[in-house]
């Protein structure tokens, strides 16, 4: 249906489409716009089409082939232009057009299209009329299609026909055949069955004596078992006596032979650095020498008192250590906290442990450093220096009470020297029999080398 407006020029452009555009029509049209689109500047495109001027013209008629139409539809100029590009292109088709006698051998699409960019007089019923034979063509294809289609299902629902009767006959016979073997296994069961219920009263009857046995079994076993834990159980008990009696015997040996033996190792030492000290003569005393007198070079009573030292000086700790067996007992945290407390934990037992390695070295006496095992926030990985036995309290155990502990384990007479400013602790090894020397003394004794 065309409608045009009064008054206006009848050349076409007043003409509207009553319909959308037909599919195959539509797609002719965006392939015209497409193909005229390179040939335009930027200035001369619509703005909604500019994003697309660098496009191919496949790809700019996939990706923008709707807005497109809607500028060829809505903007006169950009159309205007559009068929301008087309009468280049396609000049004899565009002619026929404009004349009103478009190629009768033309394709109806190709000319629908170019009319609607074109808008000669009567476009809309040439594109209606595309419209149409495209719809009668789609049409005409369908029916073709459905045909073959409903040619092929008869001949498919022949062969089927064929197929299904010949399975037929070949299931009615194989029926046949199976019934007949139905018939000869009902046989043969009816006789298993009457076998198998013989066969089952005789399992029930020697099942029945099985249990029987199987109980008295049991009960017998239960009674053994029991028998066999008890008896286990006093073994166990025997050999774990026998084992702690054991135990504590090397154990009580061991101890009491290592403290005799060191106290015996002490003894003899201090005999002997008694006897270099006191510069004794190898052979006995003779009775002239138990005559008091003053020879000359000896030393004198106000010699002995010229050697008198302070409380605080380093020279005594050496002159602990130089006794026989002297066993050094160190409170490590007690040490470097007066030394220097400033200094992370980790670094004040490096550095004390150090020097410890060093003073052992030089005096040969024995070392042990206790430090407190509160104050590890996770296990020390800590390599002793040599000659120096480092010891953390466990948890729940002060490092003074682990002090204690060594000192209480040495033989009575071994001289053991603890080095702590705790007054406590040196209260209690006082008692037990020990040296003690002020943390400051062995700070001194290490700034002297």
């Amino acid at each position: 249906m065309v409608e045009t407006t009064g008054g206006e020029p009848d050349d076409g452009t007043a003409e509207v489409l009553d319909r959308p555009l037909p599919d195959g029509v539509r797609r002719r049209v965006v392939q015209i716009v497409s193909d005229g689109f390179g040939g335009l500047t930027i200035g001369e495109l619509p703005s909604q089409l500019r994003q697309f001027a660098r496009f191919a013209p496949n790809r700019r008629a996939k990706f923008a082939g709707n807005a497109m139409a809607a500028a060829l539809e809505t903007d006169p100029l950009f159309r205007q232009r559009i068929a301008e590009k087309l009468r280049e292109a396609q000049s004899e088709l565009t002619g026929a057009l404009d004349s009103g006698a478009p190629p009768p051998a033309a394709d109806p699409l190709d000319v629908a299209a170019a009319a609607y960019v074109l808008r000669p007089t009567g476009w809309v019923k040439l594109v209606a009329a595309a419209g149409e034979e495209a719809l009668r063509a789609d049409a005409e294809r369908a029916d073709e299609e459905s045909r073959a289609e409903l040619e092929r299902l008869r001949q498919e629902l022949a062969e089927a026909r064929g197929q299904t009767k010949a399975e037929t006959e070949r299931l009615r016979t194989e029926l046949e055949s199976a019934k007949k073997e139905a018939e000869s296994l009902h046989r043969k069961l009816r006789g298993a069955l009457s076998d198998v219920k013989r066969g089952e009263a005789a399992v029930r009857k020697l099942q029945a004596e099985s249990d029987t046995a199987r109980a008295e079994g049991q009960a017998q076993l239960s009674a053994a078992e029991s028998e066999a834990r008890r008896l286990k159980a006093r073994l166990g008990e025997a050999e774990a006596a026998l084992e702690a009696t054991r135990r504590a015997t090397r154990e009580g040996r061991s101890v009491e032979d290592m403290r005799v033996r060191l106290l015996l190792d002490t003894v003899l030492e201090a005999t002997q650095g008694l006897r270099r000290e006191l510069a004794l003569p190898p052979v006995s005393v003779r009775p002239a020498e138990t005559v008091d007198a003053v020879e000359p070079g000896r030393m004198t009573p106000k010699d002995i008192a010229a050697r008198a030292l302070s409380e605080h000086d380093p020279a005594i700790l050496d002159q602990l250590l130089a006794l026989p067996q002297a066993h050094l007992v160190v409170d490590g945290y007690n040490v470097t906290k007066t030394g220097y407390p400033q200094m992370p934990l980790e670094k004040q037992r490096l550095r004390l442990l150090g020097q410890l390695s060093q003073l052992a070295a030089q005096t040969g006496a024995e070392v042990t450093c206790v430090f407190d095992g509160a104050e590890l926030a996770a296990p020390v990985l800590l390599a002793p220096p040599r000659g120096v036995r480092v010891l953390f309290s466990k948890p729940g155990v002060t490092a003074d009470e682990l002090i204690r502990q060594l000192v209480r384990a040495e033989p009575p007479g071994r001289p053991v020297i603890v080095v702590s400013t705790d007054r406590e602790v040196a209260d209690g090894i006082a008692k037990a029999g020990a040296r003690p020397v002020a943390s400051v003394v062995l700070l001194k004794r290490f700034s002297h080398g």
